[in-house]
């Protein structure tokens, strides 16, 4: 962590005013928060304003996670080859929500948000191409939520009858999607061999009652 990027952060927050909600330094990052619905207003001031100059988007991704209200933390990671200095911007969204797109103000947003709806289903408005990237286009649901499960749901072969590649869901002999989160040593009712030594009514190292 560095003074002046404790400095950038708490000025870019006091310049943007309501469009910023706090600054932190998170591992010796500068991130900005930012309302949802100013994320393309921000990105445009941190471009053009000549204290800061961050021209360049050098990634634009999410994170998840379920057990909030608002599931989807957005980054965009900026960089100012003027000022050699990065920021980092975030901000909140839920599954329903509707996500302004940055390709107005940083053409490579377009592939990065194609990604993040493809593998996440963040819905950006009004970007001019928004379909998926990554899978196949008769993909079902968003891989990279922390609820889709690893078998996915569909399996794809291709069939030599139909001369095509035909979905079909995935048949699992046993239940792999539903999980009680207990370790492989939890809700033990039988000891294994060898581990009479840990039984709770054996003293500990061997020796006799």
């Amino acid at each position: 962590m560095t003074e002046p990027q404790n400095e950038l952060g708490d000025e870019i927050a006091a310049a943007l005013g309501q469009d910023a909600i706090r600054a932190e330094i998170v591992r010796g990052e500068s991130i900005v928060w930012v309302p949802r619905d100013a994320i393309a207003r921000v990105l445009t001031r941190l471009r053009d304003d000549p204290r800061w100059l961050f021209k360049m988007l050098v990634d634009l991704t999410a994170v998840d996670r379920p057990e909030r209200a608002e599931r989807f933390e957005l980054v965009y990671n900026l960089l100012s080859l003027k000022h050699n200095r990065r920021v980092r911007v975030k901000a909140l969204a839920d599954e329903n929500a509707s996500v302004p797109s940055a390709t107005g103000v940083f053409s490579s947003a377009g592939w990065y948000e194609r990604e993040a709806w493809d593998l996440f289903g963040i819905y950006f408005a009004d970007h001019p191409d928004l379909r998926r990237l990554l899978t196949d286009y008769g993909f079902e649901g968003h891989p990279m939520r922390k609820d889709f499960p690893l078998t996915g749901y569909v399996e794809v072969r291709y069939d030599e009858d139909l001369k095509r590649v035909v979905y079909e869901p995935v048949k699992l002999k046993q239940e792999f999607r539903n999980f009680d989160f207990l370790s492989p040593w939890e809700g033990m009712n039988q000891l294994l061999p060898g581990d009479e030594k840990a039984a709770p009514d054996k003293p500990a190292g061997g020796a006799k009652p």
